[in-house]
């Protein structure tokens, strides 16, 4: 059953009209709750807030890097383990196809359900889930792959064994690897993108958002906790923090927004899969164009200039 935020409310009810009205045959009916609707939807989605984009970001029913990897890969094979501790399964990495270009597809995976999102510990990565994204981006490397990273976790697992094991070294580990990675690599946010747990698979020749996806340093619980000591002005922190794929598209912090459906992605998760499809290969195409001395020098400007400013 779908799940509607708050502010969705007249978008149930006139779906819900709709499927009212064509139980009853009744055609006018429908053809006139659907104007209603297409209205409702160009007002309500067409002027979202910040926080309701990351409400949107959040949602249940968004589709997950594995949603998407299951939509986008034929004849795929799962690398597990990070040939050190265990197998992290809140990263997932796969080698396979996307279209006839053969990839590696490195994702952090929230999981859904109570006994999944414990399996996926929520989307947190431990250290060796961040060790075992690295194995799969130097076999990338190794065989000339083109590597897809899809973020979404509301940050690195800050617990003790995961301190024990060295979480911030594993995360410095992928920023200094993957910013010296020979080969075309392309970086998405499809949900949350929180903090170094994000930046970890986010350093790229090519870094995109989904149009209802949020990149912060922290959450927006987490600021509003800091700044105000209450956590309940996470929507003034929101608004604060330009944390929206359009606030860091402006900032020049990311390459491109990728436009999912108006409604979000889990509404229509074949379109959105279909949008990320595309412009993958279209990257990777432009990218191998470049060659690779001016690829890595792109990438090495791209990284360097961040932050930079003129008075």
């Amino acid at each position: 059953m779908a799940t509607y935020l708050d502010f969705e409310k007249k978008i149930k009810t006139i779906q819900e009209n709709i499927i009212s009205a064509q139980v009853r045959h009744d055609l006018n009916e429908v053809e006139v709750l659907q104007k209603d609707l297409d209205k409702e939807v160009e007002n309500t989605y067409g002027s979202l807030t910040d926080f309701q984009k990351l409400q949107f970001a959040r949602h249940l029913d968004r589709p997950y890097a594995l949603d998407y990897i299951n939509l986008m890969m034929r004849d795929k094979y799962e690398i597990h383990g990070d040939r050190h501790y265990r197998n992290d399964e809140a990263i997932i990495c796969y080698m396979g196809y996307i279209g006839d270009e053969k990839v590696v597809v490195i994702g952090e995976q929230k999981g859904r359900g109570t006994k999944n999102k414990i399996r996926r510990n929520f989307g947190m990565p431990h250290p060796e889930g961040y060790r075992k994204a690295l194995r799969a981006a130097k076999l990338a490397e190794k065989f000339n792959l083109p590597l897809l990273m899809l973020i979404d976790t509301p940050g690195a697992y800050p617990g003790l064994g995961a301190e024990e094991r060295n979480q911030s070294e594993a995360i410095a580990r992928n920023l200094l690897e993957l910013a010296e990675l020979d080969t075309q690599t392309v970086s998405i946010v499809i949900g949350e993108g929180g903090s170094g747990g994000a930046l970890a698979i986010g350093v790229a020749d090519r870094f995109a958002m989904m149009r209802y996806s949020v990149f912060s340093v922290i959450s927006p619980e987490g600021c509003s906790a800091i700044l105000w000591n209450d956590p309940k002005k996470a929507e003034d922190a929101t608004n604060a923090m330009k944390i929206t794929a359009s606030d860091l598209k402006e900032l020049d912090l990311i390459h491109d927004i990728i436009n999912e459906p108006l409604i979000g992605a889990h509404r229509s998760k074949d379109a959105s899969a279909e949008a990320i499809s595309e412009y993958f290969l279209t990257q990777v195409k432009e990218l191998r164009e470049m060659g690779k001395e001016k690829r890595m020098e792109s990438r090495y400007d791209r990284l360097t200039g961040m932050g930079a400013y003129e008075e």
